[in-house]
């Protein structure tokens, strides 16, 4: 299969078991990425401006210090109905029911999936590297690197810290924002099931996103996003299955639960907001071809999620330490990418709202 994207084996599987479900918990995910991150969502501010405004100050500052844990990426944790042996695979009707998956999931499963949240990595289905890991999280700060030696010391702790975070975020806003969301979403898994239903899966997946196809001879369904994965929905070890889970905090994210060992699950987003015009020619033109070298557009992939230094970005990729400044530098000179210092490390980032202005199509790629 040409290009990148994530891979799902589907050959053999029942139709009924692939499910559109909503998920309150992985809801409240999105929307604490919302939170900790607006720019991503141009459309949220309002929301997430008064939703900040409105947390009491314990709360707002116990946010303030977990925000790395879903400002970089989106954790399995969010999906634990995925995980849990013995589960049917359904979601929670209920944030606590799903809190209570979460508890389910064994300790292995837990810090490889909470460790997504600290090390930007995706579990390979081995053993954690706690060297590794306590190696990626000190470069993303004191707070990561911190989380990272709790969770690897005693995983249950943690579990029960998140689990309580969760609760009092729920008190807070989210279960006056579920109970507004959660009626479209219904109604769009209960309209994509009825199109699977008299339509057929290739129909279904067109209307979830463009990003997803069939191809119904090789028995497989292909995601197109800027990385690479492959995973199972007939895995007779963890159930066979498939689940669908609409989000209205999630645009521009299609995100893709593809971890070993686990039913997969396609996170899209129900609707799009309005974006701002675009920029002058002059400038619209440095930035198009800035961005016109292939892994300059993988490098935006990464440093959309979250700052990098120059050596991640070549081990990620696969590239010499001296090719990275270069591609930098191109990014930089057309203001797509913002530059600082932590300690000895030059960290990099996408700057999201000025890349949102090139238009819903590359930053749904880059965000994807």
């Amino acid at each position: 299969m040409g290009g990148v994207s994530v891979s799902i084996d589907i050959a053999g599987l029942p139709p009924e078991r692939i499910v559109f479900s909503i998920s309150p918990l992985a809801e409240l995910g999105v929307a604490l990425h919302a939170l900790a991150e607006p720019g991503h969502h141009p459309g949220l501010h309002g929301w997430a401006t008064a939703t900040a405004a409105g947390l009491k100050q314990d709360l707002a500052d116990r946010l303030h210090e977990a925000h790395f844990l879903w400002s970089t990426t989106f954790s399995d944790v969010f999906t634990p109905f995925a995980g849990v042996p013995g589960h049917d695979g359904s979601t929670g009707v209920t944030l606590a029911e799903e809190l209570d998956l979460l508890e389910r999931l064994s300790d292995e499963r837990f810090v490889s999936a909470a460790l997504e949240l600290t090390c930007s990595t995706y579990d390979s289905g081995g053993p954690v590297d706690a060297c590794r890991a306590l190696e990626l999280a000190a470069v993303r700060g004191p707070g990561p690197l911190e989380f990272t030696r709790r969770l690897l010391d005693d995983p249950a702790p943690v579990r029960a810290w998140l689990r309580r975070l969760f609760e009092d975020c729920d008190q807070a806003f989210f279960a006056e924002t579920w109970q507004r969301v959660r009626i479209q979403l219904a109604a769009d898994a209960r309209h994509k099931t009825e199109l699977l239903r008299r339509k057929g899966l290739a129909e279904a997946l067109r209307a979830v996103s463009p990003a997803l196809s069939l191809d119904e001879s090789a028995g497989r369904i292909a995601v197109d996003k800027l990385v690479e994965g492959q995973t199972t929905a007939v895995d007779q070890q963890v159930g066979a299955g498939l689940t669908l889970v609409p989000s209205s905090f999630g645009w521009p994210h299609l995100m893709v639960l593809h971890a070993p060992g686990w039913r997969p699950v396609i996170h899209y987003p129900v609707g799009a907001p309005e974006l701002p015009g675009p920029a002058s020619v002059d400038v619209l033109k440095l930035r198009m071809e800035a961005l016109a070298h292939p892994m300059r557009m993988r490098l935006c992939r990464n440093l959309a999620r979250t700052s990098y230094s120059t050596g991640e970005l070549a081990d990620a990729h696969g590239i010499t330490a001296p090719e990275v400044p270069r591609h930098l530098s191109v990014l930089k000179k057309a203001g797509l990418i913002t530059t600082r210092r932590r300690g000895r490390y030059v960290l990099h980032q996408l700057n999201v709202p000025v890349v949102a202005r090139l238009g819903s199509d590359f930053l749904e790629t880059v965000l994807r």
